[in-house]
């Protein structure tokens, strides 16, 4: 582990606060009228912290910047606990204290609030659907090729998808419809596609002549049931957001951000407390950095996230993450 002085440390937590403010490159001697020591000394130590990791240069002017470990150690080591102001406070105890709302509902509230006062994108992501046991599936015709297929649990979720299957008979799609009730109800609806796939298709091709075509629908009905339920909010403040006024680079973000399969490895491990991957620590992307909190309740549980710049207010944001995890959880 890096062994900082106490100077060093004081010079690195100055950069890094003051980049996170204004997004400009710190010089020697900004550093030097607040800690009212020669700039020279305050060269060496940026000299040394560069050295070690910690700071980089820019190309357009002799300030430092912080590098990814540099907001490592700053996080780890140096950043002081923020409280709440009382306006962002305020803003989300309306929400919370609103009778008339789900908890489903404030979560999703409170986030876009969140995303509001930071400039940051905010991303919830529920529970697994194992818990959830298919108790019915039905299908309405629409027209001569479209169905809607219509998926009961056993908590009361329903979900609807509409298929098109061509030159196929109703009465097929009807009888698979009815072997799917017999043989895989009550079965949790992410074990559903597997059974599909080794109990049903094997016996399918015995009463139903379009079978495959039927099977291949449905299978794609509960694949898409059983994907992570993922909300993300305020996908446009990257733009806000002067790392990210290049074409290429805000493309292959929102890029990333829409992608189910990369948002939903922010809830893979699960631990309780708050936890920040900046930069290369994270799967979604090296420029940005995603904070993320798993909560729980009698009824409900998934994760909470804040994604924005690694330079990012990191003092603020785990105030808010941490006050949001308390009420969703009372």
């Amino acid at each position: 582990m890096l062994l900082l002085s106490k100077r060093q440390s004081q010079i690195l937590k100055l950069i890094v606060e003051h980049y996170i403010k204004l997004v400009k490159p710190v010089s020697s001697n900004q550093i030097c009228k607040i800690l009212k020591c020669s700039s020279a000394t305050v060269r060496n130590e940026m000299a040394a912290l560069e050295e070690q990791g910690l700071l980089e240069k820019t190309h357009t002017s002799s300030g430092r910047v912080p590098s990814e470990e540099g907001y490592r150690y700053y996080v780890d080591h140096l950043m002081e606990a923020k409280k709440m102001n009382g306006e962002d406070m305020l803003k989300l105890q309306i929400i919370f204290r609103n009778q008339q709302l789900e908890l489903s509902d404030c979560i999703q509230k409170s986030l876009q609030v969140i995303s509001d006062m930071t400039s940051y994108t905010t991303v919830v992501l529920g529970k697994a659907s194992h818990d959830n046991l298919l108790k019915q599936i039905d299908v309405v015709p629409l027209d001569e090729v479209h169905l809607m297929v219509l998926v009961v649990t056993d908590k009361g979720k329903v979900e609807h998808r509409t298929i098109q299957i061509d030159n196929v008979n109703l009465e097929d799609v009807k009888k698979t419809i009815s072997l799917i009730n017999r043989l895989i109800v009550g079965t949790p609806i992410d074990e559903v596609s597997s059974k599909l796939e080794f109990e049903i298709k094997p016996i399918i091709g015995k009463y139903v002549e379009e079978h495959e075509k039927i099977y291949n629908a449905l299978y794609h009905v509960f694949s898409d049931f059983t994907a992570p339920d993922i909300n993300v909010m305020g996908r446009n403040k990257f733009l806000e957001q002067p790392e990210f006024e290049n074409v290429d680079k805000i493309r292959n973000l929102f890029t990333k951000l829409e992608d189910k399969n990369i948002l939903k490895d922010i809830r893979e491990d699960n631990d309780k407390n708050i936890q920040i991957y900046i930069g290369s620590e994270n799967n979604i992307d090296e420029e940005v950095t995603v904070i993320k909190t798993n909560f729980k309740t009698n009824e409900d549980e998934g994760t909470i996230a804040i994604i924005g710049p690694k330079r990012m207010e990191y003092d603020r944001v785990l105030s808010l993450l941490e006050y949001l995890k308390e009420n969703i959880e009372r």
